[in-house]
């Protein structure tokens, strides 16, 4: 049975990672610091189950992060924690720098001690789309240049970089992954789309930075979990992988996608209406990346189109309105990212 170690497990792709991976019967050992984002909602069902552990613990702590993977000796570590909200890094970047350049350096040496004694284990480092930058045309390829343009971005950028640098020197078996959008269950609603159903549900307005143009390429988190565990089996150490759908569009076709899905599920209130506001400081307009090498090396394909990704993702939310009294309030409903 292989056993793997997620960092950042509490929060939405490592919480759906996670259940995916005890599903296939993985053992799992979660590692979370226990932030705004986490909750412990998001792993309902499995916290007393057999074959999977928690350890509160912040990537940061490099002795009692080495003293874990010593002990329990992981297969793989899929690295996902990681501040990820592109607002908050534009009021705080400083956090983004702790937890995204400094706790991966933390985690890469503890890495490389373990690896001395397990050779054969792997770190898969999960990373973002937003590192290519604003991508007016085409789709942003594995090799093409990093131009960040957010401290969120920068900080993923710099992790990346320093992955692929313990590589080459000290040769540890790591690869990196650089995802699109995701959405789907358990996302935190300080995200669009979980923020716009959150808003349905609670019968407020629908906030839309700008006029709602910015372009995304979306892809449903089981789809993304999938291509990781991919990945980790069958992906060659050094390699970078793009992971995507193939699938892009505007915020605002996105807003009343959700409203036509909620409208075939609840009543709509009079008072849920799109409205536009003050945009977000160097909002990027479009991302878009080539996921052509994970297609045609792992013969890994998305399988949730993004209708039915909506679908699954409202009914969750519907369904789960606990998990909403397990966040602060203000964290869901107080604008952020708007510089001074």
């Amino acid at each position: 049975m292989h056993k793997v170690l997620v960092t950042g497990g509490l929060g939405f792709i490592g919480s759906n990672l996670i259940h995916m991976l005890l599903n296939k019967k993985f053992k799992v050992i979660n590692i979370d610091k226990v932030s705004y984002s986490s909750n412990f909602y998001n792993l309902k069902g499995i916290l007393n189950k057999k074959h999977y552990k928690f350890i509160k613990c912040d990537i940061n702590n490099k002795k009692k992060i080495y003293d874990i993977l010593k002990k329990y000796r992981p297969n793989c570590v899929f690295n996902l924690a990681a501040e990820t909200h592109v607002d908050r890094s534009i009021d705080s970047p400083k956090n983004f720098i702790d937890s995204n350049i400094l706790g991966v350096f933390s985690l890469l040496e503890s890495f490389k001690k373990y690896s001395k004694t397990n050779k054969k284990a792997k770190l898969i480092h999960v990373s973002t789309d937003e590192v290519f930058g604003d991508i007016k045309k085409g789709r942003s390829k594995e090799h093409d240049g990093y131009k960040p343009s957010s401290p969120y971005s920068a900080s993923k950028a710099a992790s990346d970089h320093l992955v692929f640098s313990y590589i080459k020197t000290f040769n540890i078996n790591a690869i990196v992954t650089n995802c699109s959008n995701n959405y789907g269950p358990r996302q935190h609603p300080e995200k669009l789309i979980p923020k716009l159903i959150y808003n349905i549900i609670k019968n407020k307005i629908l906030p839309i930075y700008g006029k709602g143009k910015n372009s995304r390429e979306w892809i449903f988190v089981e789809d993304h979990c999938d291509a990781l565990i991919k990945v980790y089996q069958k992906g060659k150490v050094g390699e970078f992988y793009n992971i995507g759908s193939n699938y892009n569009i505007e915020n605002l076709a996105v807003a009343k996608k959700i409203l036509s899905t909620a409208k075939e599920k609840i009543k709509i209130s009079e008072n849920v209406k799109i409205k536009f506001v003050k945009d977000r400081p160097g909002h990027d307009i479009r991302y878009a990346i080539n996921s052509n090498k994970l297609k045609r090396t792992l013969k890994w394909m998305p399988k949730t189109n993004f209708s039915n990704g909506l679908k699954k993702t409202f009914l969750w939310y519907l369904k789960n309105q606990n998990y909403y009294s397990k966040l602060n309030k203000k964290d869901i409903t107080r604008r952020i990212g708007i510089k001074k």
